[in-house]
């Protein structure tokens, strides 16, 4: 069984630094599990790691694809696997980081997307009413036959509340059950699962923080730009929190302001969804940094003694780095 490590947690908690310090402690190379920074152009909405911060660590899923081409977990799952195999044959250990969970669980444990079938028919009557009706009646039917993934999955991401609505519709069966069960799956790796945590308002506080950062440092006129080369809503690259949001700000929906108090929001709740999605899943090692006293060098050197416990790394390999 090949090594793997997961660095995960709540938007804003700080797992780049630490993946960095990680990875240049134990010969590793960085894999992201972010829905986002997989795109070309949308640096700053995406908090996308800069060369500079990278410190010469080798990193993969990042910058691959233009905005305007479409990124699902099948299609995370088929590069990560090519990735993975780039790092393993560099002779270093991979260290999948980021906050999407469902693109973790599906790497880690090898799921196989391609025999679910579809209901195409189905899928744009569903995109159809969407668009007549807003993504909160999707959601509202989600809500109706599966509380679970609508709690799970938030109304703006279309696409995915179509997919669970279909799934059921073609098996009669809630699509979090389906997940629950793959959850059950065993892995084909060795593995460490590290989900970096924080005290509520200390993270609320963090991301509060970002987005003001993030409209400092030119999210505006990131948005802009991508306006211009043709990028719009129906995108899911511009579902992404943050482009929305600026989006609405350009074309006068909304003010700055309140596009400003929409992102912090929605992005706290997204700490929230994903927090429950880690506490559902095996395995986790919490590493809860309040606990640590903010000391970052503790909790790596927590994260090192639990890898050469279940024989990620070797004491040797480690006092080699």
């Amino acid at each position: 069984m090949k090594p793997m490590v997961i660095l995960t947690g709540p938007t804003a908690v700080g797992k780049t630094a630490l993946s960095i310090k990680l990875a240049k402690t134990i010969n590793g190379a960085v894999i992201s599990a972010d829905s986002m920074q997989i795109y070309k152009h949308m640096d700053i909405g995406s908090a996308k790691i800069t060369p500079e911060e990278m410190q010469g660590v080798p990193h993969y899923m990042i910058d691959e694809l233009e905005p305007w081409e479409e990124f699902h977990v099948a299609r995370f799952a088929a590069m990560a696997k090519h990735s993975l195999e780039e790092i393993y044959a560099a002779g270093k250990i991979p260290i999948l980081t980021g906050g999407t969970g469902f693109y973790i669980q599906a790497l880690l444990y090898d799921i196989d997307f391609t025999k679910q079938a579809g209901d195409e028919a189905y899928r744009k009557s569903l995109e159809a009413l969407a668009r007549e009706q807003g993504a909160d009646t999707l959601h509202h039917m989600l809500q109706e036959i599966d509380p679970a993934s609508a709690e799970a999955i938030h109304a703006n991401n279309i696409k995915r509340v179509i997919r669970a609505l279909e799934y059921y519709r073609l098996t009669g069966e809630r699509i979090s059950e389906h997940n629950q069960r793959e959850r059950q799956k065993s892995s084909p790796y060795r593995f460490a699962y590290f989900v970096l945590t924080d005290r509520r308002e200390e993270l609320y506080r963090r991301i509060d923080k970002r987005v003001d950062a993030m409209v400092g440092q030119g999210l505006v006129q990131e948005v802009e730009r991508l306006k211009a080369m043709g990028c719009h809503r129906e995108m899911v690259s511009m579902q992404g929190l943050g482009y929305k949001e600026i989006l609405s700000y350009l074309e006068g929906e909304l003010s700055l302001e309140e596009a400003v108090y929409i992102i912090k929001r929605e992005t706290r709740h997204f700490a929230k969804r994903q927090m429950t999605w880690f506490q559902r899943e095996r395995d986790v090692i919490w590493l809860d940094k309040s606990a640590y006293a903010y000391q970052e060098e503790d909790i790596l050197t927590d994260m090192i003694d639990i890898l050469t416990e279940k024989g990620i790394i070797s004491r040797k390999e480690q006092n080699q780095q």
